[in-house]
């Protein structure tokens, strides 16, 4: 429905106007009228009707004068002219200022019907065109962004181009979004939606879909800003079910300040998204500081490289060490060898095949050198046809290394009978070789062979104080011999020790030691 307001001086008028054609059946409805020229410049300027019906002469302000000041201030609707004068000058100026016809009083109903009926066209006409190039605009800002982001661009983006499409920003990075639910059909949120609701001059973020992967090129430092908030929030925060969070995974390549470089950007959330076999349990985003290979700090960075070999060498060396472990008891060294193969994969740039295939073998090879030093022992073991399905069949790595937790375990129980209470001194040897890692209990119980919440029942009743309180200590204990050398700052010593967050260092320290790092380096000097 279009809208309509009507301005004259006299209110016999203006009521006869109203009634004197049928505005709804011409698709009008009447949003305001005003009986002087200073109030039909504000109504007109307040409503932006489509029509306009104004009386030339009116008190305050002369019509012809109100529409002009109307156009110098942007309203752009349609406009009817009424005058008692049929002067070819007031015409002459009404038509210099886009009105669309001037009709003289007494107002002649069938020739004011016909009016209407051709602004109703024309508006509609005008509306058509306004989609369709809203539609043009909007496809082909699509194949631009496409071509920007795959690096596909004929020629360069110009100045203008970067202007008419709206991707000027002093600063650009990509985010990925998919479902965190691999067999979901449809995911209820991605990151545009919740974009959106902040977005409200849509000058922050661009969306697009590319090989049906749902692209985000977030613009701006405020853009890159939301992004951080959000990964911060959620990394504060256990993710409670029905969040927008519990339905998304993301990846985000590097922010980049030339839009020319926007490309890399989207590669290295490409790769990330590739990577997700890497995620730790229920870890939904993953960001370019965690791609393989080195620093990404410029565009043209050298290529990715292994630092955990696939070879034949270092399966032979797992599998030994993973023997040795078994035989010994040793869940300690098995916890801590398993982290250690966890993070070379994570910095390895082989393809998913063959790591997976690495870690069957590693576990066959282990299974066959027990099986030899044990033969007597009735061991459990599944077939080797079982376990490279199910290895095949695992979406994420933390999976396997579970799997292997769970059977090394299950081998130690059935070649021997060790105390069940040696585990919180194994766990004690783990914590102390590996407080500087973002350690925590849900994390390392399942490589000891341990539900979380039991392990950590029998810790705290052991050990005299909860799992992660002792982490803190050992933790702040290595702060302080750190303090005491002087080589390192504050925020150096508060990383070197596991704490990424300089203030939330600043606070444990203050908690066990009664002040602040700096004061405690400041009193061992004196």
């Amino acid at each position: 429905m279009e809208t309509l307001f009507i301005a004259d001086d006299e209110i016999s008028i203006r009521q006869g106007l109203k009634y004197i054609i049928d505005w709804e059946a011409l698709g009008f409805s009447l949003c305001g009228e005003a009986a002087n020229g200073e109030d039909a410049l504000a109504g007109i300027l307040a409503l932006r009707p489509s029509l306009v019906m104004l009386d030339v002469k009116m008190p305050k302000m002369h019509g012809i004068e109100v529409i002009n000041r109307a156009r110098e201030a942007g309203y752009q609707g349609k406009c009817i002219i009424l005058s008692g004068y049929s002067d070819f000058k007031y015409a002459q100026e009404a038509i210099r200022n886009g009105v669309s016809f001037y009709l003289t009083k007494p107002i002649d109903e069938e020739e004011l019907y016909a009016a209407v009926r051709e602004i109703r066209e024309t508006l509609s006409t005008e509306k058509q065109k306004s989609r369709h190039l809203a539609s043009y605009k909007s496809k082909a800002k699509n194949i631009v962004l496409h071509e920007l982001l795959t690096n596909t661009l004929d020629a360069p983006l110009t100045e203008d181009d970067i202007t008419h499409f709206h991707l000027q920003a002093d600063t650009y990075q990509i985010v990925i979004c998919e479902d965190f639910h691999k067999h979901s059909v449809n995911a209820p949120y991605t990151f545009a939606d919740l974009l959106k609701v902040i977005n409200r001059e849509n000058n922050i973020f661009e969306h697009l879909e590319i090989d049906n992967k749902d692209v985000v090129l977030l613009k701006g430092s405020h853009g890159l800003h939301k992004l951080n908030d959000f990964l911060k929030h959620y990394e504060e925060r256990p993710i409670q079910e029905g969040s927008p969070m519990e339905s998304m995974f993301l990846t985000y390549g590097r922010p980049v300040t030339e839009l020319t470089d926007v490309h890399l950007s989207y590669e290295d959330a490409s790769v990330l998204l590739n990577r997700r076999f890497f995620c730790r349990q229920g870890q939904h985003a993953l960001g370019y500081e965690m791609l393989p290979g080195a620093s990404l700090e410029e565009p043209n960075s050298p290529p990715l490289y292994d630092f955990l070999a696939l070879s034949e060498e270092s399966l032979s060396e797992f599998s030994k060490q993973f023997t040795d472990y078994i035989q010994s008891y040793n869940r300690a060294m098995i916890a801590d060898t398993l982290h250690e193969l966890e993070s070379g994969l994570l910095k390895s740039s082989k393809e998913i095949k063959e790591i997976k295939l690495f870690l069957t073998d590693l576990y066959l090879q282990t299974k066959e050198a027990i099986n030899r030093s044990h033969a007597a022992a009735e061991i459990p073991f599944m077939s080797n046809s079982a376990v490279i399905e199910f290895i095949e069949r695992r979406n994420y790595l933390y999976e396997i290394l579970h799997f292997l937790s769970e059977q090394f375990e299950m081998i130690m129980n059935a070649i021997g009978n060790p105390s069940k209470d040696t585990v919180i001194y194994d766990v004690l040897f783990y914590i102390d070789h590996n407080f500087r890692d973002n350690i925590k209990l849900e994390t390392i119980a399942p490589l000891f062979g341990y539900n979380s919440a039991y392990l950590g029942k029998i810790f705290n009743r052991m050990v005299g104080e909860s799992f992660n309180s002792y982490i803190d200590h050992k933790r702040i204990d290595h702060s302080k011999e750190l303090l005491l050398e002087d080589k390192l700052k504050v925020y150096e010593i508060a990383e070197q020790v596991g704490y990424k967050n300089v203030d939330y260092f600043h606070k444990k320290f203050r908690k066990y030691v009664g002040q602040s790092p700096a004061e405690f380096r400041k009193a061992a000097e004196k």
